[in-house]
């Protein structure tokens, strides 16, 4: 038995000095040492030996097994010093090559736009403030002036979830939220996300943004309205920018107004921009209606104020000259990559 385990002893020293892979050691540790081994079954046939033989043998067969195992060890160590050699020869990095360019994102044009009026209107003492997209009816409309049956809830094509609720159509409702309780001074611009069931084209989508205005305080007038919205659209589109109110009607004021401003692509001449008219629309506006100061707890006679609502995507498609509404959720990067 002892001239057996010498000779499986040199063959397994002979096999892991050979062995080129840590696969193939493995191999070799099972074959010899494993549970079926040719180790192990010299350790299961010790039991057929006499009493005198059991321990010579034994001592020779864990001599063995500790050899064995040392060369596996020491075998292992070089082959894995020589892999990880290997791989940082073939991995190694030339720190003279050039950086990788990070392609970095853009912010859209309408978060471009909205952060140039949040700039404007708190550069003038305006606090911004957001309220829900899903609202009442007597937020949306009714607080506004805009009682049951009145024709502006039908012009505005409303997306209802139930007679009460619905999805804002302006943020409007933002203002009575901020009056609501009679609280004053105010001001504030509140812009955000409003849906109208509007057909999709190059003016239009039912789901768009817009920027309100309001102001309330005592002895707020008309002029105070028209300096306001002078400044912004001087900071908006440049210092020689001219602007133009029209007599309007909405529900919630009086009087009211449509701004036009003069087109600073052709500085009032006429040019495909402003379709030869030399002015572009831009916002409508006006003096709060006294109705709806008395519906938020506030006297028309001691307070008067004026309210303002800008559609973002229009200062946007005016401020970066797009053409087509669309462009703005095609989500292209060749488009918005330009800004």
């Amino acid at each position: 038995m002892k001239e057996k385990l010498e000779a499986i002893r040199e063959t397994a020293l002979k096999n892991i000095e050979a062995a080129t892979s840590l696969d193939a050691l493995n191999d070799i540790r099972v074959e010899v040492l494993g549970k079926k081994g040719s180790v192990t079954s010299i350790l299961k046939g010790m039991k057929d030996l006499s009493a005198q033989e059991r321990p010579k043998v034994g001592q020779f067969v864990n001599e063995s097994r500790e050899m064995i195992e040392t060369k596996i060890r020491e075998k292992k160590d070089r082959l894995e010093e020589a892999l990880l050699e290997k791989r940082l020869s073939q991995e190694k990095i030339d720190v003279t090559l050039p950086g990788k360019r990070r392609h970095l994102g853009h912010l859209h044009p309408n978060t471009l736009a909205l952060e140039d009026v949040e700039r404007i209107f708190i550069g003038m003492g305006y606090e911004v403030v957001e309220g829900p997209e899903i609202e009442y009816d007597y937020y949306n409309f009714e607080a506004l002036n805009i009682p049951e049956g009145h024709p502006a809830k039908d012009e505005q094509d409303t997306f209802y979830i139930n007679s009460d609720i619905l999805l804002r159509t302006q943020t409007s409702s933002v203002q009575i939220h901020q009056m609501e309780g009679g609280k004053v001074p105010v001001r504030m611009i509140a812009p955000g996300r409003v849906f109208r069931s509007d057909e999709v084209d190059a003016t239009h989508s039912p789901v768009f943004h817009q920027v309100e205005g309001l102001v309330v305080d005592e002895d707020i007038t008309m002029s105070d309205l028209k300096g306001t919205l002078n400044e912004f659209a001087r900071e908006m589109f440049g210092e020689d920018v001219k602007t133009k109110f029209r007599p309007h009607h909405f529900p919630f004021t009086e009087p009211s107004a449509e701004m036009d401003v003069s087109c600073f692509k052709c500085g009032g001449k006429g040019c495909r921009f402003c379709k030869g008219e030399g002015w572009i629309e831009i916002l409508g506006c006006g003096m709060v209606h006294p109705d709806v100061l008395k519906r938020c707890d506030i006297d028309p006679e001691k307070n008067t104020g004026f309210a303002f609502g800008v559609g973002l995507e229009r200062i946007a498609l005016l401020k970066y000259e797009i053409d087509d509404m669309r462009l703005m959720y095609e989500n292209d990067v060749r488009f918005l990559g330009q800004f």
